[in-house]
């Protein structure tokens, strides 16, 4: 202990340390979670799915930018003998504002889709309490199957080969931005670490001689 100081934590000092480093652990294992969600989906396997396209569930994952113009991610169920699925199908532009929405064409009769298979739909993080509607930030496919009522594959195809659509078919590596988000963590521990060092320090207080 230095010479002159005793240990006299504050309340409110202890109080504001232990909020700062559980918000930052709490981020921190966040990240971490997404890093290795990312490995996970590094190599999925390849698929092929025929079947009718359901276009009336039709959902857009708002927020999705390609070559700088906003946009969204078509989502729609796909009916097959083995029960519908949904596909990802591809990228198409927002309108001019956010009142109106893009026409999303979609093929009529049997198509035969390929792609990828995923594990669930790839999510970002809400503030707010997830909504219904034609346009989302997330779809879970547990909750959208309770939602329309179709039995629902648990898992989902992101679609490769081409559609007369006019959808833009541009995918990132699944296992992209792993080390991105394994970096973040480690900033999030590492800032959890300093709140402790900081709050200990400012615990310390000059003895009156």
């Amino acid at each position: 202990m230095p010479a002159g100081y005793s240990f006299r934590p504050r309340a409110w000092g202890i109080a504001l340390g232990a909020t700062a480093c559980a918000a930052a652990i709490a981020l921190g294992n966040w990240q971490a979670r997404r890093a290795d969600e990312k490995r996970a989906l590094g190599n999925p396997p390849r698929v092929e799915a025929r079947g009718v396209f359901l276009p009336e569930h039709t959902v857009l994952l708002d927020n999705k930018v390609r070559h700088q113009r906003a946009g969204y991610e078509v989502v729609t169920p796909l009916r097959t003998v083995d029960g519908p699925v949904l596909v990802l199908r591809g990228w198409i532009a927002a309108g001019p504002s956010r009142e109106t929405l893009p026409a999303v064409r979609t093929p009529s009769g049997e198509v035969r889709v390929e792609g990828v298979e995923l594990r669930r739909l790839p999510l970002v993080m809400e503030l707010d309490k997830p909504a219904g509607g034609k346009v989302r930030q997330n779809l879970h496919l547990d909750a959208f199957a309770a939602e329309t009522g179709l039995k629902l594959q648990p898992r989902v195809v992101e679609q490769h080969s081409a559609l007369d659509d006019g959808l833009l078919r541009e995918w990132t590596r699944a296992d992209a931005g792993a080390e991105k988000s394994a970096s973040y963590s480690l900033q999030w521990y590492s800032l959890a670490a300093l709140a402790v060092v900081l709050t200990l320090a400012l615990s310390f207080r000059r003895v009156a001689p």
